[in-house]
């Protein structure tokens, strides 16, 4: 057996490589440009740096290219989320148009699984003001929200 042989392809390449992240991130931006909560985040003309630094991001973080730390250095997601007013809405928003964004990738379900598991953690991570939880929080998957398909 050779080392060709041996390889394990990486979560990236298993859920499609290049092409894939940039449908989901292309799909995600999509909603995006004209959501009430989140574009005003953005600054005029910066959408387009911000879906490269995603997918970039998202590329790395799967096993992909380096070209996120190549150019920006470490991520420091919550460094660099720090200035945003990312409350509740904000992230219920973003994971909203992210499970919309996965579900037109139509990726088996344990694929689609375990990205999900993560988007909906750094969702919550970067979350930076601070509400009070729900008295009874729902069981089972941290944001509720059904496939789209």
């Amino acid at each position: 057996m050779t080392s060709a042989d041996a390889h394990q392809p990486t979560p990236y390449e298993v859920f499609g490589g290049h092409d894939f992240f940039t449908s989901l991130v292309g799909a995600f931006y999509s909603r995006v440009t004209n959501d009430d909560v989140l574009r005003p985040m953005y600054p005029p003309g910066s959408l387009e740096g911000a879906q490269w630094r995603l997918q970039a991001f998202l590329e790395q973080y799967w096993g992909g290219p380096t070209e996120y730390s190549d150019q920006r250095g470490h991520p420091r997601l919550r460094m660099r989320h720090a200035a945003f007013h990312i409350d509740a809405r904000a992230r219920d928003r973003w994971l909203t148009h992210m499970r919309a964004a996965v579900d037109e990738q139509g990726l088996p379900p344990e694929q689609e699984a375990v990205l999900w598991q993560y988007l909906q953690g750094a969702a919550f991570g970067l979350q930076n003001v601070v509400e009070e939880p729900p008295e009874n929080p729902p069981t089972g998957q941290i944001f509720n929200a059904e496939p789209t398909s």
